[in-house]
């Protein structure tokens, strides 16, 4: 029975339940059934039935968002940045002309609406939308511009939906993870990213830059193979909370062979001395 300020979720195979906990909830609070769940936080949920299988779209969010920000006419493209995009802090706005351009843009609200969507279901915006956040101190017209051609793939790309299929009841998953190599222009950090999949759906990602310099590109992977670790450990707790624990190993693929070698052989960490202990696996 998940809960949002004054929204409840129920899910239960037991009807008899449900109804139940309605009537006893009814008597406490004053409760507006609306039935079967269609919308929820943004989010609309598609069941189908005869597949078994249920899917997610936030099409409705894209198309209001789209239009709140002038950019419902504009002409889709292939990918969330433009290919060879490489920002910094330092194209901040340079003339008076650009400060007074960059004060009517709302760079920080338009940021923030595709934060909620790359977190709710859309994992494939998710390093973007981290990348242009990175400039939302002082943003200038070029990032301005990268934020636009985000909105253009979304335009093309609205009826993606996350689908989960109810025909593998194995209730197991799979992790995978990357990372690049000192793609900061400001810092030098390199960019990690994980996706989790079970039923055939992406059910937990993440984006982020690292914090710290990775010296190679084995210890930029090894670094983010260390946080998807961490939520390895943390689905398998809270699955086992569920009903459902893992009794065998939860694979974490990893497409750096030296990162492998070091995280299966101690006697090769002697050269990873220098990073924290946090970093382990």
């Amino acid at each position: 029975m998940p809960v949002y300020i004054d929204d409840i979720t129920l899910a239960s195979k037991n009807t008899t339940l449900l109804d139940q906990t309605i009537l006893d909830l009814s008597k406490h609070f004053k409760l507006r059934d609306l039935g079967e769940t269609k919308f929820l936080l943004g989010v609309e949920i598609i069941r189908d039935r005869a597949n078994r299988s249920i899917s997610l779209s936030q099409c409705q969010y894209i198309t209001d968002m789209l239009e709140r920000y002038s950019m419902g006419e504009c002409n889709p493209v292939g990918t969330p940045l433009a290919p060879g995009t490489k920002l910094s802090k330092t194209m901040h706005p340079q003339t008076q002309e650009e400060i007074d351009y960059m004060r009517t843009v709302p760079y920080l609200s338009a940021v923030g609406s595709l934060n909620y969507l790359s977190t709710m279901m859309r994992p494939d915006i998710s390093y973007a939308v981290g990348y242009l956040g990175r400039f939302s101190s002082n943003p200038g017209p070029c990032h301005w511009a990268a934020v636009k051609h985000l909105f253009c793939y979304l335009k093309g790309s609205m009826d993606y939906k996350l689908t989960y299929s109810g025909k593998d009841t194995s209730v197991v998953f799979d992790t995978y993870c990357d990372a690049s190599h000192g793609d900061c222009l400001d810092s030098g950090c390199s960019t990690g990213g994980y996706l989790t999949v079970m039923g055939g759906g992406a059910i937990g990602w993440s984006s982020k830059l690292q914090p710290i310099v990775a010296l190679s590109s084995m210890e930029a992977e090894y670094i983010v193979a260390t946080e998807a670790a961490k939520e390895i450990l943390w689905m398998r707790n809270i699955l086992h909370k569920f009903g459902f624990p893992q009794h065998g190993a939860s694979p974490l693929h990893i497409d750096n062979q030296s990162a492998i070698s070091v995280s299966k052989n101690p006697e090769h960490f002697g050269r990873m001395k220098h990073l924290d202990l946090r970093f382990w696996l």
